[in-house]
């Protein structure tokens, strides 16, 4: 049975401290540019990503979270729906790294998956070009903070030297995949008779807790 193309879209969060480069990314990744001039972002802002991925179509729109808005009532309205993130932080200033736990706190706390899961979530040590022996001594430290903290896993990056942003991408975009198939088999099992399933597209968003 042959699989039809499937047009797929999904909200990824980029959340960290301001000035880690979270807008620097989003440009080199969607744009393939870089500039030193970007001015802070205030409030969110957000750009378009079209991937091919095996025989479907990836629509990844992503969401620039302005740093100074960490923890603060609007993060809420602008996780919303979102089905992965990245948490940046600047490999040269150890407060930024500081501050990622609570960023992925104020994550869970505020969003989950439709089975209850929390969103999968990627962490970017950014600036590598400016101090890779930072993250060279820290890698292993980096690895077993990942799994202590529920994020699937890390990567050095570097938006001037454009050093591992689509690769973390692609990594995110395999988790999302695997999460949301997941979320399918929990809400239509196995034994479904072909009669009732249903004729509408099942949501997979992920929802906001109360």
């Amino acid at each position: 049975m042959q699989n039809h193309p499937k047009e797929r879209l999904y909200k990824i969060l980029v959340i960290g401290d301001l000035g880690v480069g979270k807008t620097s990314i989003i440009k080199r990744y969607v744009h393939q540019t870089y500039s030193t001039n970007y001015r802070a972002t205030i409030g969110v802002d957000f750009a378009l990503k079209v991937l091919s991925w095996d025989t479907d179509t990836v629509r990844l729109q992503l969401w620039d979270i302005a740093g100074q808005e960490r923890f603060g009532n609007m993060t809420r309205v602008y996780y919303r729906e979102a089905m992965g993130a990245f948490i940046v932080f600047d490999v040269t200033r150890p407060t930024t790294f500081e501050a990622v736990t609570k960023w992925k706190e104020d994550l869970d706390s505020k969003l989950t998956l439709a089975n209850g899961k929390s969103i999968p979530t990627v962490l970017l040590a950014n600036k590598c070009d400016q101090s890779r022996e930072v993250v060279t001594n820290n890698g292993l430290k980096l690895e077993q903070f990942c799994q202590e903290n529920g994020i699937a896993g890390w990567f050095e990056t570097s938006a001037k030297d454009n050093i591992n942003i689509n690769e973390a991408a692609n990594f995110l975009v395999k988790h999302i995949i695997a999460s949301e198939n997941d979320i399918l088999r929990s809400v239509v099992p196995d034994t479904i008779s072909p009669q009732l399933t249903p004729t509408k597209e099942i949501s997979c968003s992920a929802c906001f807790k109360p």
